[in-house]
């Protein structure tokens, strides 16, 4: 290995050895998640019934302390279904329109990974729920007692939060 040189060891880029060592430390597939034994397992048992029934993981409820891996266990699900994932956090969403951008952007089968989801204002909250339940957003778009509003269709999608 040659010694770097010097503009190389203050870069903020990630170096090609860096990323493919970095890449190799991230499991892959579910399996090689450590820890979580039970977790794993039901994960798996529910990732396996999505597959045969051809249809977008049921929606999951991570817990636990920082560092404990459910960003990883999200991106492992996501890759176990082969599908897409979009991650935000629950602070990020400020607006109602914030989470109608995400939900309408997701593909049939996606998962949207909420961070912190426990965080988000129950405003928002509110428009989460038919999403989840009956695939579609409600948009009010216009305010008082004659107030008009729309249902727009999102796909099926699973929430991880």
């Amino acid at each position: 290995m040659s010694k770097p040189q010097r503009s190389e060891i203050t870069t903020p880029e990630a170096l090609s050895e860096e990323e493919s060592t970095e890449l190799s430390l991230r499991p892959q597939r579910l399996a090689e998640f450590i820890g979580q034994p039970k977790v794993k397992e039901s994960l798996k048992i529910a990732v396996d019934a999505a597959l045969n029934r051809k249809e977008p993981l049921d929606h999951v409820l991570l817990f636990g302390p920082p560092g404990l891996g459910k960003t990883t266990l999200a991106m492992l699900l996501a890759r176990e279904m082969g599908v897409n994932i979009k991650i935000t956090a629950g602070p990020v969403l400020e607006k109602p329109s914030d989470l109608v951008r995400e939900l309408t952007s997701l593909r049939e089968g996606d998962i949207l990974f909420i961070d912190e989801i426990h965080r988000m204002r129950p405003v928002i909250e509110e428009f989460l729920y038919p999403a989840m339940e009956d695939c579609r957003i409600d948009v009010r778009l216009s305010d008082g007692p004659h107030a008009q509003m729309i249902s727009m269709p999102v796909e099926r999608f699973t929430l991880i939060g």
